[in-house]
Protein backbone atom coordinates (compact mmCIF):
# COMPACT_ATOMS: atom_id res chain seq x y z
CA UNK A 1 0.00 0.00 0.00
CA UNK A 2 1.37 3.48 -0.84
CA UNK A 3 2.39 5.45 2.24
CA UNK A 4 0.09 8.34 1.33
CA UNK A 5 -2.88 5.96 1.23
CA UNK A 6 -2.00 4.65 4.68
CA UNK A 7 -1.74 8.18 6.08
CA UNK A 8 -5.12 9.13 4.62
CA UNK A 9 -6.72 6.00 6.11
CA UNK A 10 -5.31 6.79 9.56
CA UNK A 11 -6.57 10.38 9.35
CA UNK A 12 -9.99 9.08 8.27
CA UNK A 13 -9.98 6.75 11.30
CA UNK A 14 -9.39 9.67 13.69
CA UNK A 15 -12.26 11.63 12.10
CA UNK A 16 -14.54 8.59 12.14
CA UNK A 17 -13.81 7.96 15.81
CA UNK A 18 -14.73 11.56 16.66
CA UNK A 19 -18.02 11.48 14.74
CA UNK A 20 -18.93 8.05 16.09
CA UNK A 21 -18.32 9.11 19.68
CA UNK A 22 -20.46 12.24 19.38
CA UNK A 23 -23.49 10.88 17.58
CA UNK A 24 -22.64 7.83 15.47
CA UNK A 25 -22.10 7.63 11.73
CA UNK A 26 -18.33 7.33 11.67
CA UNK A 27 -18.68 4.58 9.09
CA UNK A 28 -19.68 7.31 6.65
CA UNK A 29 -16.03 8.40 6.73
CA UNK A 30 -14.04 5.26 7.47
CA UNK A 31 -15.71 2.65 5.27
CA UNK A 32 -15.65 4.69 2.02
CA UNK A 33 -11.98 5.49 2.72
CA UNK A 34 -11.20 1.78 3.03
CA UNK A 35 -13.18 0.95 -0.11
CA UNK A 36 -11.32 3.64 -2.05
CA UNK A 37 -7.79 3.34 -0.67
CA UNK A 38 -7.51 -0.02 1.09
CA UNK A 39 -6.36 -3.30 -0.45
CA UNK A 40 -8.67 -6.26 -0.98
CA UNK A 41 -12.31 -6.84 -1.85
CA UNK A 42 -15.28 -4.82 -0.46
CA UNK A 43 -15.94 -7.48 2.19
CA UNK A 44 -12.32 -7.03 3.35
CA UNK A 45 -12.94 -3.31 3.72
CA UNK A 46 -16.13 -3.99 5.69
CA UNK A 47 -14.36 -6.47 7.98
CA UNK A 48 -11.34 -4.22 8.59
CA UNK A 49 -13.69 -1.30 9.23
CA UNK A 50 -15.31 -3.31 12.04
CA UNK A 51 -11.93 -3.92 13.67
CA UNK A 52 -11.11 -0.22 13.63
CA UNK A 53 -14.59 0.75 14.76
CA UNK A 54 -14.78 -1.55 17.76
CA UNK A 55 -11.67 0.07 19.21
CA UNK A 56 -13.26 3.51 18.96
CA UNK A 57 -16.73 2.56 20.17
CA UNK A 58 -15.45 0.62 23.18
CA UNK A 59 -13.11 3.48 24.07
CA UNK A 60 -15.95 5.99 23.82
CA UNK A 61 -18.19 3.70 25.87
CA UNK A 62 -15.63 3.72 28.70
CA UNK A 63 -15.40 7.52 28.55
CA UNK A 64 -19.18 7.86 28.72
CA UNK A 65 -19.42 5.34 31.55
CA UNK A 66 -17.11 7.49 33.64
CA UNK A 67 -18.75 10.84 32.90
CA UNK A 68 -22.29 10.55 31.48
CA UNK A 69 -23.83 7.69 33.49
CA UNK A 70 -25.57 5.72 30.72
CA UNK A 71 -28.55 3.53 31.57
CA UNK A 72 -26.71 0.19 31.79
CA UNK A 73 -29.91 -1.61 32.87
CA UNK A 74 -31.19 -1.01 29.33
CA UNK A 75 -27.98 -0.68 27.33
CA UNK A 76 -26.37 -3.77 28.91
CA UNK A 77 -29.01 -6.34 27.87
CA UNK A 78 -29.35 -4.64 24.49
CA UNK A 79 -25.58 -4.93 23.93
CA UNK A 80 -25.65 -8.65 24.74
CA UNK A 81 -28.46 -9.16 22.22
CA UNK A 82 -26.59 -7.00 19.73
CA UNK A 83 -23.60 -9.34 19.58
CA UNK A 84 -25.68 -12.24 18.29
CA UNK A 85 -27.99 -10.19 16.07
CA UNK A 86 -25.15 -8.31 14.40
CA UNK A 87 -23.40 -11.63 13.78
CA UNK A 88 -26.60 -12.87 12.13
CA UNK A 89 -26.69 -9.77 9.96
CA UNK A 90 -23.07 -10.27 8.93
CA UNK A 91 -23.81 -13.89 7.97
CA UNK A 92 -26.68 -12.68 5.79
CA UNK A 93 -24.65 -9.87 4.22
CA UNK A 94 -23.32 -12.05 1.42
CA UNK A 95 -26.81 -13.26 0.49
CA UNK A 96 -28.45 -9.83 0.16
CA UNK A 97 -27.61 -6.96 -2.13
CA UNK A 98 -27.14 -3.81 -0.04
CA UNK A 99 -28.53 -1.73 -2.94
CA UNK A 100 -31.95 -3.20 -2.23
CA UNK A 101 -32.00 -1.53 1.18
CA UNK A 102 -30.60 1.88 0.22
CA UNK A 103 -33.94 3.53 -0.72
CA UNK A 104 -35.47 2.29 2.54
CA UNK A 105 -32.51 3.61 4.54
CA UNK A 106 -32.80 7.00 2.82
CA UNK A 107 -36.48 7.28 3.75
CA UNK A 108 -35.73 6.37 7.37
CA UNK A 109 -32.89 8.91 7.56
CA UNK A 110 -35.08 11.64 6.08
CA UNK A 111 -37.71 10.82 8.70
CA UNK A 112 -35.02 11.07 11.39
CA UNK A 113 -33.95 14.49 10.11
CA UNK A 114 -37.58 15.66 9.98
CA UNK A 115 -38.17 14.55 13.57
CA UNK A 116 -35.09 16.37 14.84
CA UNK A 117 -35.89 19.57 12.90
CA UNK A 118 -39.62 19.67 13.66
CA UNK A 119 -39.12 18.81 17.33
CA UNK A 120 -36.32 21.18 18.40
CA UNK A 121 -36.64 20.19 22.07
CA UNK A 122 -36.11 16.48 21.35
CA UNK A 123 -32.95 15.33 23.08
CA UNK A 124 -32.03 18.77 24.45
CA UNK A 125 -33.22 17.84 27.92
CA UNK A 126 -34.50 14.71 29.61
CA UNK A 127 -38.24 14.27 28.93
CA UNK A 128 -40.58 12.98 31.60
CA UNK A 129 -41.51 9.63 30.05
CA UNK A 130 -43.20 6.89 32.05
CA UNK A 131 -40.92 3.87 31.87
CA UNK A 132 -43.49 1.14 31.48
CA UNK A 133 -42.35 -2.46 31.10
CA UNK A 134 -43.37 -2.41 27.42
CA UNK A 135 -41.40 0.78 26.74
CA UNK A 136 -38.27 -0.53 28.42
CA UNK A 137 -38.49 -3.83 26.55
CA UNK A 138 -38.84 -1.89 23.29
CA UNK A 139 -35.77 0.17 24.21
CA UNK A 140 -33.85 -3.10 24.60
CA UNK A 141 -35.28 -4.96 21.60
CA UNK A 142 -35.19 -2.23 18.94
CA UNK A 143 -31.48 -1.38 19.40
CA UNK A 144 -30.38 -4.88 20.46
CA UNK A 145 -32.18 -6.83 17.73
CA UNK A 146 -33.41 -4.67 14.85
CA UNK A 147 -30.66 -2.04 14.65
CA UNK A 148 -27.94 -4.57 15.54
CA UNK A 149 -29.00 -6.88 12.71
CA UNK A 150 -28.97 -3.91 10.34
CA UNK A 151 -25.43 -3.00 11.46
CA UNK A 152 -24.14 -6.47 10.68
CA UNK A 153 -25.98 -6.51 7.35
CA UNK A 154 -25.30 -3.00 6.01
CA UNK A 155 -23.98 -0.58 8.64
CA UNK A 156 -24.19 3.13 7.72
CA UNK A 157 -26.05 5.24 10.26
CA UNK A 158 -26.23 2.62 13.03
CA UNK A 159 -25.07 4.97 15.76
CA UNK A 160 -27.52 7.64 14.61
CA UNK A 161 -30.42 5.17 14.70
CA UNK A 162 -29.39 4.08 18.20
CA UNK A 163 -29.35 7.67 19.48
CA UNK A 164 -32.81 8.40 18.07
CA UNK A 165 -34.17 5.15 19.52
CA UNK A 166 -33.24 6.17 23.04
CA UNK A 167 -34.39 9.79 22.76
CA UNK A 168 -37.80 8.76 21.39
CA UNK A 169 -38.44 5.62 23.45
CA UNK A 170 -37.06 6.67 26.82
CA UNK A 171 -36.95 10.47 26.60
CA UNK A 172 -33.20 10.68 27.28
CA UNK A 173 -31.16 13.67 26.18
CA UNK A 174 -28.72 13.35 23.29
CA UNK A 175 -25.64 13.01 25.49
CA UNK A 176 -27.09 10.12 27.51
CA UNK A 177 -28.48 8.55 24.33
CA UNK A 178 -25.00 8.69 22.77
CA UNK A 179 -23.60 7.03 25.87
CA UNK A 180 -26.12 4.18 25.62
CA UNK A 181 -25.50 3.93 21.87
CA UNK A 182 -21.75 3.42 22.32
CA UNK A 183 -22.28 0.45 24.61
CA UNK A 184 -24.62 -1.24 22.13
CA UNK A 185 -22.50 -0.27 19.12
CA UNK A 186 -19.57 -2.05 20.75
CA UNK A 187 -21.73 -5.18 20.84
CA UNK A 188 -22.77 -4.86 17.20
CA UNK A 189 -19.18 -4.36 16.06
CA UNK A 190 -18.05 -7.36 18.10
CA UNK A 191 -20.71 -9.65 16.65
CA UNK A 192 -19.92 -8.69 13.06
CA UNK A 193 -16.16 -8.86 13.71
CA UNK A 194 -16.42 -12.43 15.04
CA UNK A 195 -18.08 -13.54 11.80
CA UNK A 196 -15.64 -11.68 9.54
CA UNK A 197 -12.68 -13.04 11.51
CA UNK A 198 -13.94 -16.61 11.14
CA UNK A 199 -14.28 -16.00 7.41
CA UNK A 200 -10.71 -14.65 7.19
CA UNK A 201 -11.56 -11.21 5.82
CA UNK A 202 -9.84 -8.96 8.39
CA UNK A 203 -6.58 -7.12 7.58
CA UNK A 204 -5.22 -7.13 11.12
CA UNK A 205 -2.21 -4.81 10.81
CA UNK A 206 -4.19 -2.10 9.02
CA UNK A 207 -7.25 -2.58 11.22
CA UNK A 208 -5.27 -2.31 14.46
CA UNK A 209 -3.54 0.85 13.25
CA UNK A 210 -6.88 2.40 12.33
CA UNK A 211 -8.26 1.20 15.65
CA UNK A 212 -5.59 3.14 17.55
CA UNK A 213 -6.46 6.27 15.57
CA UNK A 214 -10.14 5.59 16.15
CA UNK A 215 -9.51 5.60 19.91
CA UNK A 216 -7.87 9.04 19.69
CA UNK A 217 -10.84 10.46 17.80
CA UNK A 218 -13.35 8.72 20.07
CA UNK A 219 -11.82 10.13 23.25
CA UNK A 220 -11.83 13.65 21.82
CA UNK A 221 -15.40 13.27 20.58
CA UNK A 222 -16.80 11.81 23.80
CA UNK A 223 -15.26 14.51 25.95
CA UNK A 224 -16.45 17.25 23.61
CA UNK A 225 -20.01 15.86 23.56
CA UNK A 226 -20.11 15.64 27.36
CA UNK A 227 -18.67 19.12 27.89
CA UNK A 228 -20.69 20.94 25.21
CA UNK A 229 -23.99 19.20 25.88
CA UNK A 230 -27.07 18.11 23.97
CA UNK A 231 -27.30 21.14 21.69
CA UNK A 232 -23.88 20.39 20.23
CA UNK A 233 -24.76 16.73 19.72
CA UNK A 234 -28.02 17.72 18.01
CA UNK A 235 -26.12 19.89 15.50
CA UNK A 236 -23.66 17.12 14.71
CA UNK A 237 -26.56 14.67 14.38
CA UNK A 238 -28.24 16.80 11.71
CA UNK A 239 -24.95 17.16 9.81
CA UNK A 240 -24.32 13.40 9.88
CA UNK A 241 -27.87 12.54 8.79
CA UNK A 242 -27.67 15.04 5.93
CA UNK A 243 -24.32 13.62 4.82
CA UNK A 244 -25.65 10.06 4.97
CA UNK A 245 -28.71 10.96 2.86
CA UNK A 246 -26.54 12.73 0.28
CA UNK A 247 -24.11 9.81 0.14
CA UNK A 248 -26.83 7.19 -0.29
CA UNK A 249 -28.65 9.39 -2.81
CA UNK A 250 -25.50 9.76 -4.88
CA UNK A 251 -24.89 6.00 -4.81
CA UNK A 252 -28.51 5.27 -5.73
CA UNK A 253 -29.19 7.91 -8.38
CA UNK A 254 -25.80 9.38 -9.29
Amino acid sequence: MPVEHLVLLLVAAVAAGWVDAVVGGGGLIQLPALLLLGPGAPVTALATNKLGSIAGTSSAAVAYLRRARPDVRVAGPAAVLAVGCAAGGALCAAALEADVLKPVIMVVLLAVAAIVVLRPDLGRTVRDVERTRRRVLAAIAVPGIVIAFYDGLVGPGTGTFLVLAFTTLLGTDFVNASANAKIINTGTNLGALIVFTAQGHVLWALGLGMGACNIVGAQLGARMAISRGAGFVRGVLLCVVTALVLKLGWEQFG
